[in-house]
């Protein structure tokens, strides 16, 4: 009987004749980076397959280290055609965390929108022992708490002028560094005289007049236009809180330093924000290094305004020719006359109307205040949301702007009838929270002249 001797196949493995029968040649290996968000430079490696003999049969692709890959959403931008990944934060190659770049931008502008009205309240509450030392009565009290708004009346013109033609990095920086000046000079001007007090307030009103026109065309041109609403609802969140960083803050360094204590503290702070925003931030995103080629395409997909003219300014007559200018300068007067009869009075009103004392008036101040901060990042969320459902940009601002007005009206005119300073600082509360509406109502609807932002604000 024959016998049958079995013979190994080339194809196997234990032939020690042959070759394995996937051979990869790692000769030709290139690396191609997607960039997911901010180039985490996730790389791939292309592999030829050959058969044993040098029989070439194709070449696949395998992830490098799959496991590193930042995570992110796929934002796809179907009027442009483009597909781009879109990183909320995440570790980079060398594990340190990343952020897109408007929103630390955002975030150095809600501080120096919360340092803004820090410093606003610092007088409105150290008045009260000022005006005990030096004998002044409620008359002069007005003079003084107004004369702020005289140099602010005029910076919001000319500061929104240079705004547009230079850019709200450059001068909300100036505005920064002269309001610290003004701030550490006000308690040396009160003991000095009447009219250097005068004066040294009036020099702070001119210099914060530029805050919010350089806000409103920073974010104006960092953010998308589905995104703005939100980014102006977190400055104006910073804003907001500001009022209840002072007014928590003024009382207790009175106690423990004296009257100049928080106007030395505040202004150092703001020239300690000056260090950082100065070298990280810059007017336009296609002039700062560090944004990602991804998260500039996101920007500028999503706008929908024309670019900014440098130099050239509007003529007035154009402007004040067109009722969608008067409509905000109206919303603006009377927004504004409300928030600093508010801002300027609110601590002197509990303390008189219902004798507590200044800390007591300071904390019943400052609740309002917090909660609208929360407020306007909800409004500013809503409104996003809404626009991003469909509806009309006009008719979300109507609304937001309706809310904005008519429910604190509602809430002050109870205000008359509060028996408590409990009763009467949940009123305000009420008020002080539907009014923050109107951040997504009339001060995002300056975009009806997005080429001018700042000078129509």
């Amino acid at each position: 009987m024959a016998t049958v001797t079995p013979t190994r196949s080339r194809l196997h493995p234990s032939n020690p004749n042959s070759s394995s029968f996937f051979k990869a040649h790692l000769s030709s290996i290139y690396y191609r980076k997607t960039h997911l968000g901010f180039q985490p430079n996730v790389p791939r490696k292309w592999v030829n397959l050959s058969v044993g003999g040098g029989v070439r049969i194709g070449r696949t692709q395998h992830p490098v280290e799959i496991n590193k890959r930042q995570r992110g959403c796929v934002v796809r931008c179907t009027a442009e055609g483009i597909e781009r990944g879109l990183l909320v934060g995440g570790r980079g190659e060398e594990g340190r965390f990343e952020m897109p770049e408007r929103f630390k931008v955002v975030a150095l502008m809600a501080c120096v929108m919360c340092l803004c009205n820090a410093d606003r309240v610092v007088m409105s509450v150290a008045i009260v022992p000022l005006a005990a030392k030096h004998g002044w009565n409620s008359s002069f009290l007005g003079i003084v708490q107004s004369s702020f708004l005289w140099g602010y009346i005029f910076s919001s013109v000319i500061g929104g002028a240079l705004v547009d033609r230079y850019g709200g990095k450059r001068v909300i920086a100036w505005g920064v560094a002269l309001w610290s000046l003004a701030t550490l000079l006000t308690p040396w001007a009160a003991n000095h005289s009447t009219a250097s007090l005068l004066a040294v307030r009036a020099f702070f009103g001119f210099a914060e007049g530029v805050a919010l026109p350089s806000m409103n065309t920073l974010l104006s041109r960092w953010f998308p236009s589905h995104e703005r609403a939100t980014a102006v609802g977190l400055s104006m969140g910073g804003f907001h809180l500001g009022n209840v960083v002072g007014l928590v803050i003024t009382p207790l360094a009175m106690s423990s330093i004296g009257i100049a204590g928080p106007f030395i503290l505040f202004s150092s702070l703001g020239l300690l924000w000056l260090t950082t925003w100065t070298s990280r931030v810059t007017n336009d995103p296609q002039e700062s290094h560090s944004i990602s080629k991804s998260e500039l395409r996101l920007i500028q997909a999503g706008k929908s305004d024309s670019p900014v003219n440098k130099g050239k300014l509007p003529p007035l007559r154009l402007l004040f020719s067109k009722m969608p200018t008067w409509a905000i300068i109206f919303a603006n007067v009377t927004n504004n006359w409300g928030y600093f009869v508010l801002l300027s009075w609110m601590p002197v009103y509990f303390k008189t109307v219902y004798n507590v004392n200044l800390k007591q008036a300071a904390w019943f101040s400052a609740v309002p205040w917090g909660t609208m901060a929360i407020s306007g990042y909800f409004a500013g969320a809503a409104s996003d949301f809404l626009i991003k459902r469909g509806y009309s940009l006009t008719l979300v601002r109507k609304i937001m702007q309706s809310i904005g007005f008519i429910g604190p009206g509602m809430a002050l005119l109870c205000l008359n009838y509060a028996k408590t300073p409990v009763a009467a600082a949940m009123l305000i509360t009420v008020a002080l929270s539907l009014s923050a509406f109107s951040q997504a109502g009339f001060l995002l609807n300056m975009q009806v002249r997005s080429k001018f932002i700042a000078k129509t604000f």
